[in-house]
């Protein structure tokens, strides 16, 4: 797990990305407050009317398997002297999304950033603005980071592509064509990566995104890029083989399917970042 810091008047919060989901500390926020009683300020803030109204409408909203009835159960005992309530029992009890219970080393409890940054106005308005400008301010560090990873791969991708072109001129162009014919050529060969890694060819891609500017491959994702990259490369080789184009199709699309689910799988990417 990729655990972030932020520094909120200069305590540490950690944060962490599941499924494109930014999840925030409340454990080290509720430290932030009283460090030998987090879990009782978390308890104290989950047990309250407001709270549980408000994550149980974030549930309604975004978790089709929450359950509404113990929701209702909760909310109606909220506010008597005898109910509590940990995040625990409301995860095991509703089937909650919002908010995670995690043991071990980077134990604690973290909550989607809508219900981190009710948590953070509940303990103070001045802690939830500078948890805010704090957060605003890493995620973007983060996109200029990955703008220049992108461009960087991009980049990398054309220096292949001129690899793969010469190889098509050298290996595949005939001689004594017109300079249709030979653009044709080049073209086919493009189509022929595009198809192995998106399933589409650059025309189908146009078809299908009438008034868009670029292509294809200037909207791909940095795990496309570092795929498309060697299949540029790889593609070169299998020219100089001499091997039919529907081979090195077949061949360059297994290797994508292959790539891409490493780079899925092992997450490498964002561990780059």
């Amino acid at each position: 797990m990729n655990i972030r810091k932020m520094i909120v008047k200069g305590k540490d919060v950690s944060m962490f990305t599941k499924e494109h989901i930014e999840y925030i500390s409340l454990t080290d926020m509720a430290k932030s407050k009283d460090a030998n009683r987090s879990d009782y300020i978390i308890q104290n803030w989950i047990r309250n009317r407001n709270s549980i109204e408000f994550i149980g409408l974030w549930e309604i909203l975004h978790n089709s398997n929450f359950n509404s009835i113990e929701f209702d159960g909760f909310r109606n005992n909220a506010g008597l002297n005898s109910f509590s309530l940990t995040p625990q029992r409301w995860i095991e009890k509703t089937n909650a999304i919002g908010i995670i219970s995690k043991s071990g080393r980077y134990g604690g409890t973290f909550a989607h950033q809508d219900i981190a940054f009710e948590f953070a106005a509940w303990i103070s308005a001045e802690f939830k603005l500078y948890l805010l400008k704090e957060f605003q301010r890493l995620k973007e560090e983060e996109g200029k980071t990955k703008s220049l990873e992108w461009n960087l791969q991009r980049t990398l991708a054309k220096v292949n592509y001129k690899i793969h072109t010469n190889a098509v001129k050298e290996f595949l162009v005939p001689a004594k064509i017109t300079k249709e014919q030979e653009n044709y050529i080049y073209a086919s060969e493009a189509d022929l990566l595009n198809v192995a890694l998106f399933g589409i060819t650059a025309k189908e891609w146009r078809n299908q995104n009438n008034g868009i500017e670029g292509n294809v491959r200037d909207y791909s994702t940095l795990e496309q890029l570092v795929v498309l990259s060697n299949l540029e490369s790889i593609n070169s080789i299998l020219i100089e083989q001499a091997l039919p184009q529907n081979i090195r199709l077949k061949k360059l699309n297994e290797i994508a399917i292959s790539q891409m689910k490493s780079l899925i799988e092992s997450n490498i990417v964002k561990k780059l970042k």
